[in-house]
């Protein structure tokens, strides 16, 4: 009964009725500086020029018992100490608990230094190991990591001072032009990534892609729109030169131009482990990266104008979150495959093709790194937006996992999100690992080393909880009272002279 008191005394306070739902936005800067690592480069490759902003965008939602936060940040990824830093600053200074904090990475290639590596994991290794983690792989800068939490706490804090009674509206839109799956099936029964365009041993694409454009939208009583979220499947590597957002930064701008407002866009990447904008069965030549960047985030962005356009708006939508935090272990490269690696490294680094001098590289370091860290802590999460549900991984997922979850998942608007609440690399199906697989997401790295069924666990998990929930109903159109009367000029007869 006192719960019951204080609940009602909230909404009264706040001004909205049980079910009823508030929305807020906002983004902050989380731009790097130049001269910091470029994201996914070893310390030689800094940023020497800007090209447009990276951002943390926050979408906070409150039914009036549960507040909920939904993060979209312009970094390649997210680590799990940077998860657990923001959330727990989130909840001192809002009303939002921990739990209920989604944080996912756009995995934009031209963004600042988050990882691999990070600042003082290797300190207890040898010099040599030091090296190859500090100097020849991409490590993380605990300056822009303070910036990274400073970012998502501001948003979140900024989104929910902004909530406002809203109407939230859900749909899917389908671009199928601007993403391709990059892993080929060869003539010689393997699989690779990147083949090269046009090679003639592709036998065809090894799996499919995910063309829906999944979108949340939120407007005010007015029908001014509030913000957004959009679901896409597909690699942020048009990498324009300089630091970007990439593609997802000019969806937005596209969405913002078509509807002539300022309104943050959170983007959650949906599962694209292995689909990017390269058609490696495209006889034409690539764009520019520049075009590039604007044919696919543009495109992506003109429809989900379209959806943001045509969807049906409701004022009340459940919000619930669902949790599961466990370990996996990690797979520990033969003690042949350590020397061979040792013995590679020893020889020096190759003045062109490190193919290999690069998995040797990765070979030592997940070897130094498993005697201390010999599992890795690993979430998915659900949270629950009336008849929409997130669900999360912290990999780079495979497609084929995305695809799955949204077909038997009991949500009419399932969104998967990969890259969140942290990172655990590549995450393929256990069908890449057999025979006919192959390329470089299913090497043994310090970046990707689960063991093979982890992607079978995210997607058993995310269902799970998923089961636990139950969907809200759609908002849909007033349907007519009654049939309408025909129009007087209209069932004229025809005339001929």
């Amino acid at each position: 009964m006192i719960f019951a008191s204080l609940v009602a005394a909230t909404l009264a306070a706040t001004g909205f009725a049980a079910g009823e739902i508030r929305a807020g936005f906002a983004e902050c800067d989380i731009t790097p500086e130049i001269g910091m690592r470029e994201a996914h480069a070893v310390a030689r490759h800094v940023f020497k020029t800007f090209h447009d902003p990276c951002k943390a965008r926050v979408a906070v939602l409150d039914d009036g018992t549960r507040k909920v936060a939904l993060v979209g940040i312009d970094t390649l990824m997210i680590p799990r100490s940077v998860v657990l830093q923001a959330r727990a600053e989130i909840e001192r200074v809002c009303a939002i608990r921990a739990n209920a904090v989604m944080i996912g990475a756009s995995h934009s290639h031209s963004s600042g230094p988050v990882g691999i590596v990070m600042p003082g994991q290797f300190a207890h290794a040898s010099a040599e190991i030091q090296h190859l983690a500090y100097v020849e792989s991409s490590l993380a800068d605990p300056v822009y990591l303070k910036i990274l939490v400073r970012g998502i706490v501001e948003a979140t804090r900024l989104a929910e001072a902004r909530l406002a009674p809203a109407r939230l509206g859900f749909g899917f839109g389908r671009e199928d032009k601007v993403a391709f799956n990059r892993r080929q099936k060869m003539k010689n029964g393997r699989t690779w990534s990147h083949a090269g365009a046009m090679n003639p041993d592709i036998v065809d694409y090894a799996a499919p892609t995910d063309p829906q454009v999944g979108v949340t939208g939120a407007w005010d009583a007015e029908g001014r729109l509030l913000g957004a979220i959009v679901n896409f499947a597909c690699h942020a590597t048009t990498n324009p030169g300089g630091i970007s957002a990439n593609w997802p930064g000019v969806m937005e701008k596209t969405i913002q131009g078509a509807l002539q407002t300022n309104v943050p866009v959170v983007f959650l990447a949906g599962a694209s482990g292995d689909v990017t904008q390269v058609d490696n069965l495209n006889p034409y030549v690539q764009p520019d990266p520049e075009t590039w960047l604007r044919q696919v985030g543009g495109r992506i962005g003109a429809e989900a104008v379209k959806v943001l356009l045509s969807i049906p708006r409701g004022t009340e939508a459940t919000l619930e979150v669902r949790q599961k935090v466990w370990k996996i272990p990690r797979r520990a490269p033969a003690p042949e495959r350590v020397a061979r690696a040792r013995e590679l490294i020893a020889s020096g680094k190759p003045a062109r093709d490190l193919t290999e001098w690069t998995f040797a590289r990765e070979t030592l370091l997940l070897d130094a790194i498993i005697p201390r860290e010999p599992t890795v802590e690993v979430e998915v999460q659900a949270i629950q937006v009336g008849p929409a549900l997130f669900v999360s991984n912290p990999a780079e997922y495979f497609v084929e996992y995305g695809l799955e979850i949204k077909r038997r998942s009991p949500f009419p608007f399932t969104f998967p999100v990969q890259l969140a609440n942290g990172c655990v690399g590549y995450v393929p199906t256990e069908g890449a690992f057999g025979p006919g697989g192959g390329g470089y997401e299913t090497r043994l790295t310090f970046y990707s080393n689960l063991e093979i069924t982890a992607g079978r666990q995210f997607a058993e998990a995310g269902l799970e909880l998923a089961r636990q929930l139950t969907p809200s109903r759609p908002a849909e159109f007033p349907r007519l009272a009654k049939p309408g009367v025909p129009w007087p000029h209209g069932k004229v007869e025809p005339q001929t002279q």
